[in-house]
């Protein structure tokens, strides 16, 4: 390469500098914009939030075994899955209503007061993820403990114990929720807990 080459590609390159220069300063504009832009929709969308230790409380009224709707805002209960109203499943030698009955077991433990939830997020389906109380007794756990739900990302020691005594599903036989509802076209959710809780949280944020 000639010199006379050498000083044109060197003037190219330092004509180059700046231009890079610029194109760098315009795109740390622009994303320090979108963050600006992040952090006024999380300002507006805060105080829709179902926030963690937030509490509903009211009536309650019974949707099915792992869900209900309290002081109107719906509720489904968090780590537990429950059979579906639909479901059926198998207890001596017999096909019985176990949608139904896991429904009435958790009408009975939310009767005859008011009904407490402490919110951790919201489902894709904008139900409220949480932890509900009915006086004395944590509605996910007794669900669980006797046997008319299973563990869904929290719970496990519960079912375990349930399983052992042969309580409610445990009876018999039955197919867990979550598989009943991939064959015959139901709501599809994720269990509960680890990156389904923050996706969650994320819903509720956003609102998607």
């Amino acid at each position: 390469m000639t010199r006379r080459n050498l000083r044109d590609s060197g003037a190219r390159r330092a004509g180059m500098r700046p231009r890079a220069r610029r194109r760098r300063r315009l795109a740390d504009a622009l994303l320090a914009l979108a963050a600006f832009g992040a952090l006024a929709v999380v300002a507006a969308r805060a105080p829709l939030l179902v926030r963690p230790h937030e509490t509903l409380h009211g009536p309650a009224r019974v949707a099915d075994g792992d869900s209900l709707v309290v002081g109107g805002v719906r509720v489904r209960l968090e780590g537990i899955d429950a059979p579906e109203l639909a479901q059926t499943c198998t207890r001596g030698g017999r096909d019985y209503a176990c949608g139904r009955e896991a429904q009435a077991a958790l009408a009975r433990l939310a009767a005859g007061g008011t009904v407490s939830c402490e919110g951790s997020g919201r489902d894709r389906y904008g139900r409220v993820l949480a932890r509900c109380t009915a006086g004395t007794i944590e509605l996910n756990r007794a669900m669980v403990e006797a046997g008319w739900a299973v563990a869904y990302g929290d719970y496990g020691a519960q079912e375990t114990a349930a399983r052992r005594a042969g309580r409610g599903l445990w009876a018999g036989s039955f197919e867990r929720p979550q598989e009943w509802r991939r064959v015959h076209g139901g709501l599809a959710e994720a269990p509960h807990g680890g990156l389904s809780a923050v996706w969650g949280w994320l819903r509720g944020l956003f609102g998607f």
